[in-house]
């Protein structure tokens, strides 16, 4: 995980159920006050880290900016599903 998706980025983690908080605006001005080149999220497959994908979608559109973004997921034993 830290070699493939963490060293030498920046990182931010959360669990969209066991925080309870909507993350996209935290998010939003994060990215509206940074110069930030692109955004990974990186989610397990369960439904509950759906969240953190939407609360990342919903705080790049609502920060003006155009940045290249993707989804990477992974299956709950750690293989890589989608990229």
């Amino acid at each position: 995980m830290h070699s493939e998706f963490m060293h030498g980025r920046i990182t931010l983690i959360g669990c969209p159920k066991l925080d309870n908080v909507d993350y996209s605006e935290k998010l939003t001005e994060i990215i509206k006050t940074n110069d930030i080149k692109s955004v990974t999220i990186v989610r397990m497959e369960v439904p509950c880290c759906g969240g953190l994908e939407q609360a990342a979608k919903k705080a790049l559109q609502q920060s003006g900016k155009f940045i290249p973004w993707q989804v990477i997921t992974i299956s709950i034993d750690g293989k890589i599903l989608d990229k």
